[in-house]
């Protein structure tokens, strides 16, 4: 037995709209322990969505609709469905009461057109919508599916989700097991390389282990199954801690944290602090390293040295260095770092220098090409080269210049 999520919206097929219910509902299903293979979205067109249901019966028992069922004419989801399996639809007086008191409360009179959310497929059950005017269904009809609707406003759906959609899986057997997930970040290695260090790992019945990639960044998931969480987390510490101890320095951290975060906490544990100077990310550095509650405790401050002569004036770079190598070389990186770190007074200066894109690069310096400079408490002076590639789009290359650069002083911290 599985469950399938169909998300009905042209909106959603254009793109204009994100679509966070389904990730929220594949959450929520993990946490029942419903098996969940497939997702569906599909426009707000009566044919093509009968034949999303006919294929949807055909692999899964339960299926959780999402969107339309406001009180406009796209909104076809509910007679669709009722249509599909060859039921009548029914009006609800106790519906059209509440979606009439709703409107007067909020000073308004409720329109014909909103009658139409009244209508239920006979023998389904109301999904009560506290807040919204369009309330769900939680109908079988045949003995072996299960169908939930909802509307597409996620608040809405959470919340109806929370209070009737679980307590009713709940009675049907469904939450003595969960699946429980922990993922494990990396920087600083790619995909394949890491799939092939841990390839044994991938065949495990469970936890399950899957690899997988974003923002440069990497990723392996460990899933378990299991009567609770405590007991799910048992089965997947030894697999975690094997998976680290191959992976080394290249593992930074696991679910929520980031780069940021724990370069922070190495910084507090310590009792140092960081400054930044920053050139092609423009203050994106900065940012990450903010974006932390509390980051002021090792976080002094930053400067965004985007011309040249900032470089001079607010960090002390030379000019004959810049004149002879370019503001894009290793010098240059270095002499920033220094400069931020000195006149900030912080244990550690970081900086970042180079080219962006899309113009502004040469044969001999092509866009992709970035320093990174990094000084600490000895005021060693060390850069490193990168060359993210010239294929890359402007934002990708900022943001993974600031991610290294990141990475670059969280293993520095480590391995002093």
């Amino acid at each position: 037995m599985s469950a399938e999520i169909i998300c009905v919206g042209t909106e959603l097929l254009l793109g204009d709209i994100l679509n966070s219910n389904s990730q929220f509902l594949a959450q929520q299903l993990a946490k029942l322990g419903i098996p969940h293979y497939y997702q569906t979205v599909v426009g707000d067109n009566p044919e093509r969505l009968k034949q999303v249901i006919e294929i949807a019966i055909s692999r899964a028992n339960i299926l959780i609709f999402t969107g339309g069922l406001g009180p406009t004419p796209d909104d076809l989801t509910c007679e669709t469905i009722a249509d599909f399996f060859g039921a009548p639809l029914v009006e609800y007086p106790e519906i059209i009461e509440d979606i009439a008191q709703k409107f007067a409360q909020r000073g308004r009179v409720m329109t014909p057109t909103n009658r139409k959310q009244a209508l239920i497929p006979q023998g389904a059950e109301v999904l009560p919508n506290p807040t919204g005017t369009a309330p769900g269904i939680i109908w079988q009809p045949r003995p072996e599916i299960t169908i939930f609707t909802f509307p597409g406003v996620p608040s809405e759906m959470h919340r109806m989700w929370q209070e009737t959609a679980v307590p009713f899986l709940q009675s049907q057997g469904w939450g003595k097991e969960i699946i429980y997930s922990r993922s494990l970040r990396f920087w600083g290695i790619g995909e394949s390389a890491l799939a092939e260090k841990v390839a044994s790992y991938f065949n495990l019945p469970n936890p399950t282990v899957a690899p997988y990639a974003g923002k440069g960044e990497v990723r392996l998931r460990i899933s378990a199954k299991a009567t609770s969480e405590a007991a799910a987390e048992e089965l997947i510490a030894p697999i975690e801690k094997q998976l680290k101890e191959i992976a080394g320095l290249d593992c930074y951290g696991a679910d929520n944290d980031t780069l940021a975060s724990v370069v922070g906490q190495l910084l507090r544990s310590a009792g140092e602090t960081v400054s930044v100077a920053e050139s092609c990310t423009g203050g994106g550095l900065g940012q990450m390293l903010t974006e932390i509650s509390g980051s002021s405790d090792y976080f002094w401050g930053g400067v965004i040295s985007y011309d040249n002569s900032a470089k001079v004036r607010m960090l002390g770079v030379k000019p004959e260095d810049l004149d002879k190598f370019g503001a894009v070389s290793g010098i240059v990186a270095e002499q920033m770092a220094l400069g931020v770190k000195s006149r900030l007074e912080t244990t550690w200066g970081l900086s970042i220098t180079g080219i962006a894109g899309p113009g502004g690069g040469t044969e001999t310096k092509p866009v992709g090409l970035v320093y990174i400079g990094l000084v600490g408490p000895n005021d060693e002076l060390k850069s490193f080269e990168y060359r993210f590639g010239t294929m890359r789009d402007r934002w990708f290359i900022r943001h993974l210049s600031a991610c290294t650069a990141l990475d670059l002083l969280r293993r520095q911290l480590l391995t002093r």
